[in-house]
């Protein structure tokens, strides 16, 4: 399995190396934690892709109803989903062959980082995008 939750080197390295973050559940409310964390990635220099039913943009970019409705590559998935909810996305994720699908704190599923796994992908459960790239850069 290539979950790199522990690995501080194998996440600086896929930090320094992705461009492109699609955002699952990105708010567009400024106070919920994924519109601070995207909006720092955007800082730092990331292209974010929003990804949300019912919103046409955040924080400038265009919205995606689902992953399934990317018609480009991503380097990482960040997800702001309850756990429940990780078996569809990691599903809609595993078409567009990103280098990782990132559940952020508080967000861990198993099967469906077994499946990423199974599938090439690299997973990290439980952290935050945001604190690890501030403590690697």
């Amino acid at each position: 399995m290539t979950n790199i939750s522990a690995n501080n080197k194998a996440i600086k390295e896929l930090l320094s190396k992705a461009k492109t973050i699609a955002v699952v559940g990105l708010s567009p409310d400024p106070d919920k934690p994924s519109f601070e964390v995207a909006r720092y990635l955007k800082e730092q220099g990331y292209k974010i892709v929003p990804v949300r039913p019912d919103e046409q943009e955040v924080l400038g970019e265009k919205a995606y109803a689902s992953l399934k409705d990317i018609p480009f590559p991503v380097d990482i998935v960040d997800v702001f989903r309850r756990p429940e909810h990780m078996p569809v996305v990691v599903d809609e994720a595993i078409p567009l062959k990103p280098k990782a699908i990132w559940m952020q704190l508080g967000i861990e599923h198993q099967e469906a980082a077994r499946k990423a796994s199974k599938a090439g992908i690299q997973v990290i459960e439980d952290r935050c995008i945001l604190i690890e790239h501030k403590k690697h850069f």
